[in-house]
């Protein structure tokens, strides 16, 4: 049996002895100066993780401690659905969590950016820490939630934020083990950056300039070239977040980008099946035909 599974069924067992996990406006300046918008707040994105638990977000010295939340143990669902704690111990942790196509590893990164993309902040530190368990590390774990502060909205970050600090703290993850604020950026690559420059100033740019401003100079010439992440690994926490939220209009775009950097149709066809269980059938139903006109298209 493998680590991962050994793991897993230490989290089941944790779990079912009823073990529970806590949870612990200023105008934007002009699209010239985007570049440069980035760096501030990154640094701050990553210095609120390790913020001290006394301190709300953007609050002061001596304010009030940020609500607690908990992971209900399987004891604890028991006691409210008998059918749902079955389900959970399982076809989730015992069926879907074992099946090959997806490593452990890919799983909780797919896990933790639905959860990230639906707000769900009570499953958060369960799913944070298994994720750690399974080879994903605190400076992705870290990067993924600034990543997803773009393709999420700045809120369901924060709100990760406050969950992520606390099971830092708990493992001891000091500052110097997440990703700099200002790292060296990976080269971009020309012809597949200027194909998508061109489709986004066609299509976005007599909507909206600016916005086609920030996705050139923050997203695409920042973010996504920030080492934190592989650039396969930011394409899948970036699919899983907008499948999630139902956001299947900019699926394809991220999926092929996604296979461009090495994932394979069989890892892309199990994330849905993954998805199904923590965003629910109907987004990844929704899902499915973009996603088959995406395959039809790569593989005629």
């Amino acid at each position: 049996m493998s680590q991962a599974h050994n793991r897993m069924r230490t989290w089941i067992a944790n779990r079912r002895d009823g073990a529970s996990l806590p949870l612990v406006t200023t105008p934007l300046p002009g699209a010239a100066t985007v570049a440069s918008l980035m760096k501030p707040l990154t640094a701050l994105a990553l210095t609120s993780i390790l913020a001290a638990p006394t301190l709300a977000h953007g609050g002061e010295q001596g304010a009030k401690p940020m609500a607690t939340h908990e992971s209900p143990s399987l004891e604890e669902v028991r006691s409210v659905s008998p059918a749902l704690e079955r389900y959970t111990t399982g076809p989730l942790l015992n069926g879907v969590w074992k099946r090959p196509d997806l490593s452990a590893r890919d799983r909780g990164l797919v896990t933790v950016s639905a959860l990230i993309a639906r707000g769900q902040t009570v499953e958060m530190p369960y799913y944070f820490k298994l994720a750690l368990d399974n080879g994903v590390t605190p400076a992705e774990l870290s990067e993924t939630i600034t990543h997803l502060a773009f393709y999420a909205g700045w809120a369901n970050a924060m709100s990760a934020v406050s969950v992520a600090k606390d099971v830092f703290a708990a493992r001891g993850v000091e500052i110097d083990q997440l990703p700099s604020a200002e790292p060296e950026l990976l080269r971009i690559e020309p012809q597949a950056e200027a194909k998508r420059a061109v489709s986004v100033q066609e299509n976005v740019g007599p909507v909206s300039q600016s916005l086609v401003d920030y996705t050139s100079q923050l997203l695409f010439h920042d973010l996504w070239l920030r080492p934190g992440l592989t650039p396969r690994d930011r394409s899948l926490v970036t699919v899983s977040a907008l499948v999630a939220s139902g956001q299947v209009a900019q699926v394809p775009f991220h999926l092929n980008r996604a296979m461009d950097s090495g994932l394979t149709r069989a890892q892309a066809s199990e994330m849905l099946t993954h998805l199904a269980f923590y965003a629910g059938w109907p987004s990844v139903m929704s899902s499915v035909p973009v996603v088959k006109g995406v395959f039809d298209a790569r593989h005629p």
